[in-house]
C-alpha cells in the first residue's frame, strides 16, 4: 500500500435538486434540502456512497450528487 493510500483524506458526499441541469450547473434549488450522505476517509468509499445515492434518485433528472475532496479545501498545499 502506498503512502497516498494509507493517508486518511476527508471526502464529503452531498446532493440535492439543482436549479438547472446543464453541464456546468451546480446551484441547488433549495439549500435547506441538501442531502448530506456522509463523510468518508478515502475516495473509494465516497465513490461507492455517491453511486448508491445517485442510483436512488435516478428518476429525478434535476437531482445530482457530488464528491467533495474536503481535504484539498482544508489544506490545499499539502495534497
Amino acid at each position: 500500500m502506498s503512502d497516498h493510500e494509507q493517508r486518511q483524506l476527508l471526502h464529503l458526499v452531498i446532493g440535492g435538486e439543482l436549479k438547472d441541469i446543464g453541464p456546468k450547473a451546480t446551484e441547488f434549488k433549495d439549500l435547506d434540502k441538501v442531502d448530506f450522505v456522509g463523510a468518508y476517509p478515502n475516495y473509494e468509499e465516497a465513490r461507492d456512497a455517491w453511486r448508491a445515492a445517485a442510483q436512488r434518485t435516478v428518476d429525478n433528472a434535476h437531482m445530482r450528487y457530488f464528491v467533495i475532496h474536503a481535504h484539498k479545501l482544508l489544506n490545499p498545499e499539502h495534497d
